[in-house]
């Protein structure tokens, strides 16, 4: 009797070990919700923001199991088309083309209303901005006919504002000596290699890929304001009028003015609202953070970001996030 009830004890304790073992196991194994963010060109603004919200979500990977990750995109249109099909998550977009998305307009009319799009939060404050040789006689726009040109490529936001900015100036394509679709990463390399004479950027500043032009070889800001691009801008409510501050780059010794609007992180309603809640609360309850990641983020404002350039609707785990923190 004395043997069985040693033996039926040590089979308890080895029964509830192992039972403990496969508990852990069970936890340690539970799944991970994977999320994509697409961003835009890796020589952009858009790529580190992508990988600072990631990096701020993963933090808290242990306790509410998501896992952000984030990938280069040819660009916002082209993440909000992904979106809409069901390619991505979530995107980051300009303002400009997220209310397009939205309503169908422009580069998405063919497209109809994307009624099911959702606003996250408003990011950064971005400028049109044109950057040419010094050496190439361009000093206002006009200056750009018969100049080699590049307007960025297809898919990216740069491009279609490029674009809108032909139509309200009346230009067609032609107006240009020979025109390129190269990508960001590209464009500083061409420009100092006197493949081109000026390109467009749609950039927070200050920027790396002006930066890396301004230092590698002689280049100028471009004013943008011609009374066509007024009347644009005050045409579009997500246009408004920028100043991209002298002393930023190497040559630019006076502010530059142009038009400017915001980057947003953008969704679809079909993501979850535990996704989007546990993105917004890894960004505005590390805020201060956060702004380090990059020295475009130095003006973010939470109230700002609530409400700046988000043309479609919140998403409900955004609005339930920014109920709690009282910022609605």
């Amino acid at each position: 009797m004395i043997r069985f009830r040693v033996f039926l004890l040590l089979s308890l304790v080895v029964l509830g070990a192992a039972s403990g073992l496969l508990a852990g196991v069970t936890r340690a194994a539970e799944p991970e919700t994977k999320f994509f963010i697409g961003t835009g060109g890796k020589g952009g603004v858009y790529f580190p923001t992508g990988r600072a919200i990631c990096r701020q979500v993963n933090k808290g990977s242990r306790q509410h199991h998501i896992q952000c990750n984030s990938d280069s995109t040819a660009g916002s249109v082209a993440s909000l088309k992904a979106i809409r099909a069901g390619e991505m998550d979530m995107g980051i977009a300009q303002s400009d083309w997220h209310f397009h998305s939205y309503h169908g307009t422009s580069s998405f009319r063919e497209d109809g209303a994307f009624t099911g799009l959702r606003s996250v939060f408003s990011l950064h404050p971005e400028s049109f901005t044109i950057v040419a040789r010094a050496d190439s006689g361009i000093r206002r726009l006009r200056d750009l006919k018969g100049k080699r040109i590049n307007l960025g490529s297809p898919g990216s936001g740069q491009r279609a504002t490029a674009d809108e900015l032909l139509r309200a100036l009346g230009w067609r394509e032609d107006v240009f000596g020979r025109v390129f679709e190269l990508p960001s990463g590209e464009q500083s390399e061409a420009l100092c290699n006197n493949m081109i004479d000026v390109t467009m950027y749609v950039v927070g500043h200050p920027s790396s890929a002006v930066r890396n032009a301004s230092s590698e070889c002689d280049v100028i800001l471009v004013n943008v304001v011609e009374p066509a691009v007024k009347r644009m801008v005050e045409r579009r409510g997500y246009y408004r009028p920028v100043v991209i501050p002298a002393g930023l780059y190497r040559g630019s010794v006076h502010d530059t003015r142009s038009f400017g609007l915001n980057a947003t992180l953008v969704t679809s309603e079909k993501l979850s609202e535990d996704i989007v809640y546990e993105v917004v609360r890894a960004v505005f309850d590390d805020f201060q953070k956060f702004k380090t990641f990059h020295p475009a983020f130095n003006l973010l404002s939470k109230t700002e970001m609530v409400t700046l350039g988000l043309t479609a609707p919140l998403h409900p785990g955004a609005v339930k996030y920014y109920k709690e923190a009282g910022l609605l």
